[in-house]
Parts: C-alpha cells; sequence; structure tokens
C-alpha cells in the first residue's frame, strides 16, 4: 500500500515532516542522510518476468523451511536433543533475524559491488544455506566420527554441529530473503501494483517450495536415489534428510544462479555525502534514527504485522501437535500421535497449495475490494474465526471420541471420525489463504511506504523483520506456560491468537493509510 495523497490526510507525508523539521536547522548541522534517504534516483521499472525471476528464489528457500518444519524436531529427538529444548532451537529464528536482516538491509542499500546491491547478498546467503544444510544432515556422521558413541541416547558432539548448522541456516535465510523483497521492489520502481504483484508472486513461489518440500519429506525411500546417504550413524530416516537437503540446495542454487545472471543490477554509486555519512555512523546508531524517522503509515503497518504475527505463531509452532494431541487423542511417542502428526502434515500440504494459489488472487482482489488493506483486514478477521474454530474441532473430538478395552483393562483412544478429520482438515486449508496475504501484503506495504518517504528498501524490509521475529520470540518463550496455567493443550495460545488476529483485522481497516493505486481503484472521479 502507499500513501492517499488527499488534502485531509497530511500528516501521513514523512517526507514533509522531515522538510518541515530541518528548515529550522542551519544547513550546515544538518545530520548525515541515513539509509532511510537513499532512494533519491527514480529507480526504472523492469519486464515482469525479470521480478518473476527473482521471485522465485523464494521457492528454493521455502523448500528448505518445509523440511524444518516436517522433519527437523524428530532428527533433533533422534539425536538426543531433550524434548523440552526442542522448542528454545527455533529461537534462534527469531533472534538471527532480528540482527540480521535489519544489518544485511542497511548493507545492501550502500552496497556499491559492481554486481549491484542486492545480488551480492543473495548469492551469499544461498552459499551459506549450502553450507548450513551440509552440517545439519551430516551431523550424526561427524559426532560419530569424532567420538560420540553410536547407541548412546544422546549424542553431545552431533548435537553441537546440528546447532551449530541451524544457527547458520538461518542467518543464511534472513540473508537471502530481505534483499530478495528489496530487489523486487527495486524492479518495480515506483509502480505501487507491480510491487503487490511482485511480492504476491514471491508468495506462491513461496507455497510452491512449501508443497515440493512436503512432498520429498513424505516420501519414505528417496535416500535410495542417493544410497550414498545411509551410514551406520545415519538409518533411513537420516538419510532420507540428507537427501531432501541434498536436493533443496540443487534446487535453490539453480534458481539463484539464473536469476543472478539473468537479471542485470546496476552498480550503486553513492553521492559524496551519502559516503562520508556511511563512514561516520555506526549501524546500530543509524538503525536508531531510521526507527525515530519512520513515518506514521510505517508505525501503523508495524503494529498490525506485530498483531498479525502474534497470530499466527502458536499455530504455526503447534499445528501437527494439536492434530496429534487434541484432535486425536494420542500422547508424544505414541502411535496415534504419530497418526496425528501425519494428518497434520497433510494439512500443511493443503494449506501449501490453498496459500500459493491464492497468492495469485490479492492484486485482484485489492482492486475489487476496493484496496489491499480491506483484503489483509478482511483475511485477518478469517484467520480469527479460524483460530476459534480450532476450539470447536477439538470439543468435537473429544465428546465422540472411542476407546479400544485392551486385555488388561487399559482403554486405548481411536481415531476421531471422519467428520471431525474433515473439520481440522479445513481449518488447514482455509489458513492458506490468511497466510498468502500475510507472506505479500505487509512487505509490498513496506516497500510501497518506503517509495514514498525516499527510504532504502534494504533497511525497511529489516525493519519489518523486527515486527515479526519478536512476536515470534515473545510466543516461543511464553505460550508453554501460558498453556499449562490452563491446564495443557494448545488452545489457550490459540485462542490468543484469534484475539490478535482480530484486533490486527481491525487496525488495518480502520488505521493502515490508503495507498495512491488503491484511490485510483475506488475513487469514482479518478481517472
Amino acid at each position: 500500500m502507499t500513501i492517499n495523497f488527499t488534502q485531509n490526510q497530511p500528516f501521513y507525508l514523512s517526507s514533509l515532516t522531515r522538510v518541515l523539521f530541518f528548515h529550522s536547522m542551519d544547513k550546515d548541522k544538518q545530520p548525515p542522510p541515513s539509509s532511510f534517504d537513499l532512494q533519491h534516483h527514480e529507480p526504472p521499472q523492469r519486464p515482469i518476468w525479470q521480478i518473476i525471476m527473482v521471485a522465485a528464489i523464494a521457492a528454493g528457500v521455502q523448500f528448505g523451511w518445509a523440511l524444518q518444519l516436517s522433519l527437523l524436531t524428530p532428527y533433533v529427538q533422534l539425536i538426543g536433543v531433550p524434548h523440552v529444548w526442542s522448542s528454545f532451537i527455533w529461537l534462534c529464528g527469531p533472534v538471527s533475524g532480528m540482527v540480521v536482516q535489519p544489518v544485511v538491509g542497511y548493507y545492501s542499500d550502500r552496497c556499491t559491488s559492481r554486481f549491484g546491491r542486492r545480488r551480492p547478498f543473495i548469492a551469499a546467503g544461498a552459499f551459506l544455506v549450502g553450507v548450513a544444510v551440509f552440517f545439519i544432515g551430516y551431523a550424526a556422521d561427524i559426532g560419530v566420527s569424532t567420538g560420540d558413541d553410536m547407541k548412546a541416547p544422546s549424542k553431545p558432539r552431533a548435537i553441537a554441529i546440528f546447532v551449530i548448522g541451524f544457527w547458520i541456516l538461518d542467518v543464511a535465510n534472513n540473508t537471502l530473503q530481505g534483499p530478495c523483497r528489496a530487489f523486487i521492489a527495486d524492479l518495480s520502481g515506483s509502480n505501487q501494483s507491480k510491487i503487490r504483484t511482485g511480492n504476491a508472486v514471491y508468495s506462491f513461489f513461496m507455497g510452491v517450495g512449501n508443497v515440493l518440500g512436503y512432498a520429498a519429506g513424505s516420501y519414505p525411500h528417496l535416500y535410495k536415489f542417493a544410497p550414498f546417504t545411509k551410514t551406520d550413524a545415519c538409518e533411513v530416516y537420516c538419510a532420507n534428510l540428507k537427501t531432501c537437503f541434498f536436493i533443496s540446495i540443487a534446487l535453490l542454487a539453480t534458481i539463484t544462479i539464473l536469476a543472478c545472471a539473468l537479471v542485470h543490477e546496476d552498480r550503486y554509486v553513492p553521492d559524496p555525502e551519502e559516503e562520508k555519512s556511511g563512514k561516520n555512523l555506526m549501524f546500530f546508531a543509524e538503525m536508531f534514527r531510521a526507527l525515530k524517522g519512520l513515518s506514521r503509515a510505517m508505525w501503523i503497518l508495524l503494529l498490525v504485522t506485530c498483531l498479525n504475527w502474534i497470530a499466527w505463531f502458536p499455530f504455526l509452532l503447534y499445528d501437527t501437535d494439536w492434530m496429534g494431541k487434541e484432535v486425536y487423542g494420542g500422547e508424544v511417542g505414541q502411535p496415534l500421535y504419530n497418526q496425528g502428526v501425519r494428518a497434520g502434515a497433510l494439512g500443511l500440504m493443503l494449506n501449501s497449495v490453498v496459500s500459493g494459489l491464492f497468492s495469485l488472487l490479492i492484486e485482484h482482489l485489492s482492486r475489487w475490494s476496493g484496496g489491499v488493506k480491506h483484503v489483509w483486514g478482511g483475511l485477518n478477521v478469517v484467520l480469527a474465526g479460524s483460530l476459534g474454530l480450532t476450539v470447536l474441532v477439538t470439543k468435537l473430538a473429544e465428546a465422540q471420541r472411542k476407546f479400544t478395552t485392551l486385555a488388561d483393562g487399559t482403554r486405548v483412544p481411536q481415531p476421531p471420525n471422519a467428520g471431525v478429520k474433515a473439520g481440522a482438515l479445513g481449518i488447514f486449508a482455509i489458513l492458506g489463504a490468511p497466510l498468502a496475504v500475510t507472506f505479500s501484503v505487509p512487505c509490498a506495504l513496506a516497500s510501497i511506504f518506503s517509495n514514498d518517504s525516499g527510504a532504502g528498501q534494504g533497511l525497511s524490509q529489516g525493519v519489518l523483520n523486527l515486527a515479526i521475529v519478536i512476536p515470534q520470540m515473545v510466543v516461543s518463550v511464553l505460550s508453554g506456560p501460558w498453556d499449562a496455567l490452563f491446564g495443557g493443550g494448545n488452545l489457550p495460545a490459540f485462542v490468543v491468537g484469534a484475539v490478535a488476529a482480530l484486533i490486527s483485522g481491525l487496525f488495518a481497516f480502520c488505521m493502515l493509510p490508503s495507498t495512491a493505486s488503491d484511490v485510483r481503484v475506488s475513487g469514482g472521479g479518478m481517472h
């Protein structure tokens, strides 16, 4: 979204605010330009195929993320990480994202490489993904070869290698994704429709990557295509993970090489004033200045995004666990629980298909509804309703659950009936639509607001990422104690998510400013 340039909304014009503020200062005392002031040249628009080429990198990135979500937690337990510590490993992502994306965004805005501003970081991120995947996939082998007991329940050296690889992977993904989004905005110029379309296509390729990743992870004999992956320290499950990661590296490397080779990027030449300021300002001081200089529209975007991700993270972290425990009635490690987790994996597949397809409709829906903020607000309400329905499905599963009595008198729960299964899978599928909007609209709005205020695209995407990783850290740390406060289970966190989604939707409707393209769509008197 961009800003609605009407006379009754002058307070949204952050650039005008800066002009009025600095007008009272002596010219010699003006602060040097920040990364939020680097887009002084109007970038030319590129053909849509170049935007699609860069957006396709998301398929390679998300393929690896899908493997993480579907395979890594069992793999972590396989090498002996205690289950209680598994969730803390997932804090690697938000902690690294909170630092890496703003730093990468800052320096990609100022990069003067002859290969351009974004492509060096995209190539470096893809290379680091390959390094990280090697460490993760071969953690068990390296651990045993350096002294781990293959029969011991816990393998400390393998765990150390895995954690190092996992941290590198999160740093690599954050190094890769921020510049990709900024590159899409660079290629779109100031065309707001093209920026939104580019981010929607990026979201589409995320769905494609998810589907491919879940499909590869669900095939139990994939290792036979690379039999060398199966070793004494790495049995069939581990070998499948290795093979999937090799496919992930090949896919990401192919797309990245094609995108960087076919999509040209001009060398960035800073003004002398900018070059001088870049040597004198430390990054964190510059980041603080950038946050202080954010426009009102950007602050509202950060608020809505923060609430949106508070809603999403409980479900994203515990969706398959909810299927195994609440819907199927199993306990961790029991066959019924594993059956529920596999059903949850099917739900994630449906979610990815819907997300990928729906992402192609976002631009059309924004035109039909009179603005992209209405699409985002409406889909946040859908998110709230879907999270609320998890309570209904859980209660129906409990009420209709049947048991089998064993010879020793133990009562064993049976899988839920077809209606309960369909209801649970339906929630997964419906949530694909708001997920597509969450993956595309906030980044598009950050790019548009940055263009309107003359801000650097890279740092703008990094600042937006803060509104994602901070809620993730809060949810990761507090969701467990919060659920325990109400007797365990996942529903208390889901209910909090539903409330946050509803508030986020209302704020999107009422507080987010309209963009110039929205005015052209909905303003009856405009040409």
